[in-house]
């Protein structure tokens, strides 16, 4: 809890409560120094929340897991492929 100092906060609301019901942002002190507009607030705010929804999301969370474990069984089928021609038990192609 914050006290005794005032700060500025920027409030989303979102318009599909399925995910969140609202974001606070709280402003850093040299933003305020910037003057940057009001919209370009607003809209770094959006950015940054729908960015958290995108990597928190079922599907991507999916690609996390499915990548390193297609690599790993690609690297073991290569793995295996070399220990096979290195012994001969299978020709090489060529």
């Amino acid at each position: 809890m914050v006290k005794g100092v005032a700060r500025r906060v920027v409030v989303l609301t979102s318009p599909d409560p399925k995910h969140f019901e609202q974001a606070i942002f709280l402003l850093r002190e040299d933003a305020l120094d910037s003057k940057a507009p009001e919209e370009q607030v607003l809209k770094q705010a959006q950015e940054v929340a729908n960015a958290y929804l995108q990597r928190s999301s079922p599907r991507h969370r999916r690609r996390r897991f499915l990548v390193p474990l297609l690599s790993a069984l690609a690297g073991a089928a290569i793995a295996t492929a070399v220990c096979l021609f290195i012994s001969g038990i299978l020709p090489l192609p060529f």
